[in-house]
């Protein structure tokens, strides 16, 4: 049985196309939760955290919608013909997709699969965005304050 392959990854980082729209990995399913999850680098006791600490990750699954997502791509990824690899994708890739995708992960893994996870964006700065460019390709990015 091959592993399951598991990406998270921002759209605001990511190259354009021709048409001037972001390219996303390439991938059997690509998740956007932009617009399905509440982003938690709202919550300003996590701003400088990322996915990977488990504050992120308990922010990310009590977020409406988001345990059923994750079932949902759970189910989808065990399917006997089903994915074998799943980007999931953000505004920058530091909170929502890699705390997504590393609950994903644990979940499957809690099913006997083997997964390989790849975060492209999570190292990256946080990215300052007006709602304006919530969906452009390269907007500004965070300075130190």
């Amino acid at each position: 049985m091959r592993p399951i392959r598991l990406i998270s990854f921002g759209y605001l980082h990511l190259p354009t196309g021709p048409d001037g729209s972001p390219v996303p990995p390439a991938a059997d399913r690509i998740e956007d939760v932009r617009d399905r999850l509440r982003d938690p680098a709202a919550a300003r006791d996590i701003l400088d955290l990322d996915g990977f600490h488990p504050r992120v990750q308990d922010v990310v699954l009590n977020t409406p919608g988001a345990r059923e997502l994750l079932a949902n791509l759970a189910d989808y990824a065990v399917l006997p013909a089903g994915s074998r690899r799943i980007a999931i994708g953000c505004a920058g890739g530091r909170h929502r997709a890699s705390g997504l995708t590393e609950l994903l992960a644990r979940a499957l893994r809690d099913r006997g699969r083997e997964v390989e996870v790849e975060h492209l964006h999570v190292h990256l700065p946080r990215v300052l965005k007006t709602p304006a460019e919530t969906h452009a390709a390269h907007p500004e990015q965070e300075t130190t304050r």
